[in-house]
């Protein structure tokens, strides 16, 4: 038995399916993703706060939810402990999902976390669309939710954007937690939560950082009580143009000249510390297969993506700032988007791509080895108060 559900978009546009997970009503940002594995981890991507996505894969659920892991969570493919997405929005609905770690279905978790979803969509079409006009607000109702096409319109358009929206309270961390380096401990690390990914941690424990992850609210002297060695700036949701306070911070941090490295979110907010500026894609990268180009080795990237703002900064050429030279190191060759800063006076870069992608791939990783490199000839300058 099958149950209607209606996408409606703010333009008017209405797209017809069946229900699957949750019934009711949700509302967010309509966006597309065209990573064909990894659905588990888009779900639980914080970064996805407040949008509904779309997968271009033709179809979901194949491996079910897997929840499997050992008592440290690094085998599960969670990437939070919540499903973040506000609703979810697909082609096809695997009918029998099929892997051994595989815990329950997909639309039995979406249920139990009351995530809305259709299914039955033409996310092709639908896809088409949100590239030409660009993304937009929408809604997914089903169940008793479902009303008038005026009415759901009506609903959707009552909504509020994602440019001027701070999330990054609703998605950081309350309490400060520490992941432990694996083996010998090298270096230890103030993570700032903007809504990071779980594999972060784990690739930076792998290099035998110690990771204090720690909330947003965090100020200078606490992380020089902490005595970290460096600084890493998480991925997460929402307008950079509204972190005033986080932009303060890391304008700090880079006074300190402690060793920082931002990814994604992280990107943005170094990029306006720096003085450039930030602006809304009109339909953002989100995908496992987008080509960066490393401009100082020549190199192509295959990397991940989940963005709807980029910085704004020039191309090809060394910018003067309040803290040295700075110049960008990747572009994306879709589009020529920034995809990354380094600072050539203080050690910090920056990446808008993910090189800790759990789904792959992992073209990037080394970035990680990068960071530890600047902490190492930095020479552990964080465990001092010169400055202050």
């Amino acid at each position: 038995m099958t149950s209607p559900a209606v996408l409606v978009l703010e333009d008017g546009r209405v797209y017809r399916g069946t229900s699957f997970g949750a019934k009711g009503s949700a509302f967010g940002e309509a966006v597309f993703t065209t990573g064909m594995t990894g659905y588990q981890e888009t779900l639980t991507d914080p970064s996805y706060r407040r949008q509904v996505v779309v997968s271009t894969a033709p179809q979901i659920g194949n491996t079910g939810w897997a929840n499997t892991g050992g008592p440290d969570g690094t085998q599960d493919d969670n990437e939070s402990g919540q499903i973040w997405v506000a609703g979810y929005v697909i082609r096809d609905l695997s009918p029998a999902p099929s892997n051994w770690r595989s815990s329950s279905s997909l639309p039995d978790e979406m249920v139990t976390q009351r995530v809305v979803g259709i299914a039955g969509v033409d996310t092709r079409a639908l896809t088409r669309h949100l590239r030409t006009a660009g993304a937009m607000g929408c809604g997914i109702f089903s169940g008793d939710e479902l009303g008038s096409a005026d009415e759901m319109l009506a609903q959707v358009r009552a909504q509020p954007g994602m440019a001027g929206a701070d999330l990054t309270s609703e998605v950081s961390t309350a309490e400060r937690y520490t992941v432990p380096a694996v083996g010998e401990a090298r270096f230890s690390v103030a993570a700032i939560d903007l809504g990071i990914k779980a594999n972060t941690p784990r690739m930076l424990a792998q290099r035998g950082i110690t990771t204090h992850v720690v909330p947003a609210g965090i100020t200078i002297d606490e992380i020089v009580v902490l005595g970290v060695d460096g600084v890493f700036l998480s991925n997460g949701p929402g307008d950079p143009a509204t972190q005033t306070e986080m932009v303060a911070l890391t304008r700090e941090i880079l006074e300190r000249r402690i060793p920082l490295f931002g990814i994604c979110f992280g990107n943005q907010i170094l990029g306006r510390a720096l003085g450039f500026g930030t602006y809304k894609l009109k339909f953002g990268h989100r995908g496992i297969n987008q080509p960066v180009l490393e401009k100082a080795t020549g190199r192509v990237l295959i990397s991940a993506h989940n963005h709807g703002f980029a910085v704004d900064a020039p191309l090809d050429e060394v910018v003067d700032t309040d803290f040295g030279r700075v110049q960008v190191g990747f572009v994306c060759l879709n589009d020529n988007v920034v995809e990354g800063l380094e600072c050539l006076d203080v050690p910090a870069f920056s990446v808008q791509f993910h090189p800790e992608a759990a789904a792959g791939p992992h073209d990037a990783q080394s970035l990680f080895d990068r960071f530890l490199v600047m902490m190492d000839d930095a020479g552990h300058p964080s465990t001092t108060t010169e400055g202050l």
